[in-house]
């Protein structure tokens, strides 16, 4: 070469050599239509096939360097920030690489479709006109040395005909989404119904761990005073509630309801408690209401208390769970602001919850804890629209609460380790299989309580089927998809009617939405 040509090397490898990480390979860039002129002659690639290399979001830069990511981040993912893995940078590429008919096939870690590897790479691939002809969302890698989760893409760049087929994880679908999921028939968001307030509380916030103590304490203090029974009462959490084979609280509590000082003052035991344990935590809050009333709870809920008035049992589900499975408690105890309280005893009620129509919805309009379901009333229960709560539905949830009760007690397990055997397909033991039995009986009777006998006729595909980061029991994907649309549509249909009868003025009372709707719901 000439002096002219090696000069350009230097310079070319000195570029190259921007910010290189010690100890990494150099960089070789590959120049592709100059390696493949015929193929760009033609405006790009028929089909792109792959596995690319993976490497997490955060550690893109140390790996390859600055320089290295500025460019992924500004020349391929069209300056979409956000911590994306690199696999998000090989599929924007490889669709850039394609002709205007192009296809790929793609396998990837199944972070593909989450967070913001989705929204550099798929989404920004779905928004420019590709569409996803087929997807396995998430499946464990097939062999025993790599622990991880793949998913897989079809993509094409030309609209597919209208012959075309689309599956999602193996079923038809209508469209798949950026996220991989099976695309909705009905679009927008659900809307909160005045039939469904003052139904589903949030427990109380005690703020201050010197209210509790543990049972034998409670117990001495009743039979030093028999006043005391006034203001202790069982203490329930979530993790009791979920981890108890009876499902009651491991914690008592002092509580002075919404009393003045001086009435606390007339139970001095529990008074002194008080004072010596949680008021010094108390003056340390920024808000003055909690400071000036440190003996009281810092949220009552006295809308709950009201509600709960002459019902001796009532239904509870902890507010963050794995498997979003209500039980039937005793009303005569503090709920901790990690439960759900639903304010009846109708066990109707109790198998409408422990549904698949409940738990898919929840489900979807619920935000996460780690894999786990964050229950918000407001989001997951007041926008459902409920169905007529029937004799079948009410026999079942009987049947429900009393064999889960037996299976609970005889095993020694809590709610999520008895689910977790009745989710585990390997787990063929008679009383987890009637369990199933139960659950499936259910999920057919809401169905046909909503009116939807034609679902139940062709079947509801009941097995064992991903739910987030878990397998679980329940009807299959498309099933699944066709339920959610229909409660859009019911949710839509009956906000729209609520709006019509003045429902939702401004000036409209909350609570006198509910008494129009009393009779269908209890």
């Amino acid at each position: 070469g000439t002096r002219s040509e090696d000069e350009a090397r230097e310079k070319a490898a000195g570029w190259l050599a921007t910010d290189h990480v010690p100890g990494s390979f150099d960089r070789r860039p590959l120049h592709w239509p100059l390696v493949f002129p015929e193929v760009f002659e033609r405006g790009g690639f028929d089909a792109i096939i792959g596995n690319p290399p993976f490497l997490g979001g955060q550690k893109i830069t140390g790996a390859l360097g600055t320089a290295y990511r500025e460019h992924l981040v500004h020349a391929l993912g069209r300056g979409a920030r956000g911590s994306a893995d690199l696999v998000a940078y090989f599929v924007l590429r490889a669709h850039e690489l394609l002709n205007q008919h192009g296809q790929t096939g793609l396998i990837a870690t199944n972070t593909l479709a989450q967070g913001d590897t989705r929204e550099v790479g798929l989404d920004q691939v779905v928004a420019s006109g590709v569409t996803i002809r087929q997807a396995i969302k998430s499946e464990p890698w097939p062999s025993k040395s790599a622990a991880l989760e793949y998913c897989a893409i079809w993509t094409s760049r030309s609209a597919l005909s209208d012959k075309a087929e689309r599956r999602a994880d193996g079923v038809v679908a209508s469209g798949i989404t950026s996220s991989l999921d099976p695309e909705a028939r009905v679009t927008g968001k659900p809307q909160r119904l005045a039939a469904n307030v003052g139904i589903a509380f949030q427990g109380s916030t005690i703020l201050g761990l010197g209210f509790t103590m543990d049972p034998a304490e409670a117990d001495a203090l009743i039979d030093k005073d028999a006043r005391n029974k006034d203001i202790l009462f069982p203490y329930l959490n979530g993790q009791d509630l979920n981890n108890r084979p009876d499902c009651s609280a491991s914690r008592w509590v002092i509580n002075f309801h919404d009393w003045s000082e001086d009435r606390a003052k007339s139970y001095p035991e529990c008074y002194e408690r008080v004072l010596r344990l949680v008021k010094p935590e108390r003056e340390k809050n920024s808000r003055k209401v909690y400071r000036d009333y440190w003996w009281q709870y810092a949220e009552k809920r006295p809308a709950l208390l009201k509600a709960m008035a002459g019902l001796e049992r009532v239904i509870v589900i902890a507010r963050v769970s794995k498997t979003v499975m209500p039980a039937m408690v005793p009303s005569g105890q503090v709920f901790n602001e990690k439960i759900v309280v639903f304010v009846t005893d109708d066990t109707a009620m109790l198998a409408f919850l422990s549904s698949a129509v409940h738990y898919w919805w929840v489900a979807t309009y619920s935000s996460t804890l780690k894999a786990d379901i964050n229950y918000a009333p407001s989001d997951a229960f007041e926008t459902l629209p409920l169905a007529e709560l029937t004799d079948d539905i009410r026999e079942l949830g009987d049947r429900l609460d009393t064999y889960r009760r037996h299976v609970m007690l005889r095993r020694q397990t809590g709610l999520t380790a008895t689910y977790n055997l009745v989710f585990d397909p390997s787990c063929q033991d008679e009383d987890i299989v009637e369990l199933r039995r139960i659950h499936r009986a259910i999920d057919e009777a809401v169905c046909r309580a909503y009116g939807w006998d034609d679902l139940v006729e062709q079947g509801l595909d009941h097995g064992f089927h991903k739910a987030g980061a878990y397998i679980r029991y329940t009807v299959g994907p498309a099933v699944k998809q066709e339920i959610l649309d229909r409660l859009l549509e019911l949710n839509h249909e009956r906000y729209a009617a609520e709006v019509a009868a003045g429902l939702h003025d401004k000036g409209a009372k909350k609570r006198g939405a509910k008494t129009s709707t009393q009779g269908s719901l209890f």
